[in-house]
């Protein structure tokens, strides 16, 4: 397991914000819908990233093929520490699992699975710590749609100006449209299971 796990987000006393990228066909009557719609899929994992940042090395800033639209997810706090007190890391980790085999077991049965992945600055550069995403399986995906998304936000043009911005050379403007996120206060007992390092 890396050294520093966090989890840093926008989030307030009753939700917290995570986002996913994608393509028109799915993103456009879903923003519609106020929800996610078909051709939305309930039976394929989907993940989702508090750290837009993160977000942003993921989809090149809305322009990889399939990822054109980013959006900001509002989802509830009981939601999102649902997800992550059912989760299984996608590495093993002696400290939680106590032998691989335990780890596999677990993890082949898991509905929601956590993975830690660098950190991004604005420019793109690693970071000293490593943020979270969240796959959610089909086990727990038809929740987090019909219970715990209260609400989707188009992202895209936003993004498309920091991108703009960034390859101008105003690079502090475009942070001033960064989304205000801090670090969020997991439960000790999930921060334990997930691996996530101590407040």
């Amino acid at each position: 397991m890396p050294e520093y796990c966090e989890i840093r987000a926008d989030y307030d006393a009753n939700s917290i914000v995570v986002y996913q990228a994608y393509s028109p066909a799915i993103a456009v009557p879903s923003l519609k819908a106020g929800k996610f719609v078909s051709p939305f899929s309930l039976n394929r994992m989907t993940w989702i990233k508090p750290s837009f940042l993160w977000m942003m090395e993921r989809s090149g800033w809305g322009r990889k093929a399939g990822q054109e639209y980013v959006l900001a997810v509002r989802i509830t706090r009981a939601g999102w520490e649902e997800a992550l007190s059912n989760a299984v890391l996608t590495t093993y980790a002696k400290s939680i699992y106590g032998s691989p085999e335990l780890w596999q077991r677990r993890f082949d049965e898991a509905a929601v699975r956590v993975q830690w992945d660098p950190e991004r600055s604005i420019r793109g550069a690693k970071l000293d710590y490593r943020s979270v995403q969240v796959g959610l399986s089909r086990h727990s995906i038809k929740k987090y749609v019909d219970e715990w998304v209260i609400g989707l936000k188009d992202l895209t043009v936003t993004v498309h100006k920091m991108y703009e911005l960034l390859h101008s050379g105003h690079i502090d403007a475009a942070k001033r449209l960064l989304p205000k996120e801090r670090v969020y206060p997991i439960p000790a007992d999930i921060a334990r299971k997930i691996g996530a390092s101590s407040s």
